[in-house]
């Protein structure tokens, strides 16, 4: 069944009802106030992430979308493609712009094809993804943009569009999952010794310091707590001569819009704050995504970054914590390799041939990598 397809160059332009009618509710890098949001508060254009929206609509409905930016780098994608780019520069082509669905600045596993949650058979649902593939290949030939990238979406739902020509590409991060833990001890008690011991030290080592820790939720943080946590935000980009691409405004917008889907935690000293982290939540995970400074303390890092959320975890009986990409130091905190995927197409038949070949043998080494990572695990053999 053909849908009547649209094309639309911000949110502005779409209701906030009708699209978060779409997708997952509780998965908050889709819902419309946190896109809306990037948009609004100058976190994208700027930064070469030139909004498109896709839509399917039936009957005047909309059943479906999803999320695309125009790129002209890969600036805050975090799937590396440097060498492809460097590929299509050295055969006299251009590499940029290309087309991406992702979520800017975040590389967080969720649904990248939006469809109404009133759609469940599934065999409907595999249609109507590949119409919204269609439509994204045909606007990539039609505005000559090199291919299509789809970042951080489950694996299972770009294998079922195994007739789209799609690539697979594999990465590996470091997630913790709760073992049906009462208390942050059920879950020490599950580790080695040497690594409960280690813990025990980091956190006891914060505790010494008389630092005041607490989580507050997005809508609970005051404007100025919000600036001044956007302020440790950006004070980590200025140290590394990078640039902060959220906006203070963008901070104080998901605080209000988002409310209990954002967490922050807050540790301060005489009741100034000197280190901040910030969360979203889903309903079964808890996605940990910014951290500033600008006092140092031996372990605040992990305790405000980690342990905390961790601890979030078991009290509010989330099933997952996604604390970001990287880190093999995770690992002995409790988090363990977790294979990420995402989903590629080139127009081009060669490069998407070579490409191919490319994934092949890049994949199998992330096999063997996680195998590896798992061979460090913390927890005791049973």
């Amino acid at each position: 069944m053909d849908l009547l397809a649209e094309i639309k160059q911000s949110l502005t332009d779409i209701d906030a009802s009708d699209w978060n009618q779409l997708g997952e509710a509780d998965y908050p890098f889709t819902r419309h106030e946190f896109l809306l949001a990037l948009e609004l508060n100058h976190c994208l254009i700027e930064f070469g992430w030139q909004p498109v929206y896709f839509l399917l609509r039936e009957s005047q409905q909309i059943v479906a979308a999803i999320a695309c930016y125009i790129k002209s780098n890969n600036y805050g994608e975090l799937v590396f493609d440097h060498n492809w780019a460097d590929a299509y520069e050295r055969s006299g082509q251009n590499y940029y712009p290309k087309l991406v669905s992702a979520i800017p600045y975040t590389p967080a596993t969720g649904p990248r094809f939006l469809i109404h949650r009133n759609i469940t058979d599934s065999t409907h649902i595999q249609n109507i993804t590949s119409q919204l593939i269609r439509l994204i290949k045909q606007f990539c030939v039609s505005n000559k943009l090199s291919g299509w990238h789809c970042l951080f979406e489950r694996e299972s739902i770009i294998k079922a569009q195994a007739n789209d020509q799609l690539l697979l590409r594999y990465d590996c991060q470091y997630h913790w999952n709760n073992q049906s833990y009462k208390t942050f001890d059920d879950f020490l008690a599950k580790l080695s010794s040497r690594k409960r011991k280690n813990i025990k030290k980091e956190r006891a080592s914060v505790a010494t310091e008389g630092l005041t820790i607490e989580q507050k939720y997005g809508d609970e943080l005051k404007t100025q707590q919000w600036s001044r946590v956007h302020q440790l935000y950006a004070g980590i980009f200025q140290r590394k001569y990078g640039t902060a691409t959220l906006s203070e405004s963008f901070f104080q917008t998901i605080g209000i819009k988002l409310k209990k889907r954002v967490m922050v935690v807050l540790a301060s000293n005489n009741e100034k704050i000197i280190a901040a982290s910030l969360f979203f939540i889903s309903d079964k995970t808890l996605f940990g995504r910014l951290w500033g400074c600008d006092e140092y303390y031996n372990h605040l890092h992990f305790e405000c970054c980690y342990y905390q959320g961790i601890d979030y975890c078991i009290k509010n009986g989330l099933q997952t914590f996604d604390p970001g990409a990287q880190g093999e130091h995770k690992i002995s905190r409790g988090f363990l390799p977790t294979r990420t995927c995402s989903a590629h197409w080139f127009p081009d038949e060669n490069f998407q041939r070579m490409i191919k070949q490319y994934l092949t043998q890049e994949e199998q080494y992330i096999n063997d990598y996680c195998k590896e990572q798992n061979k460090k695990t913390p927890y005791k053999k049973t």
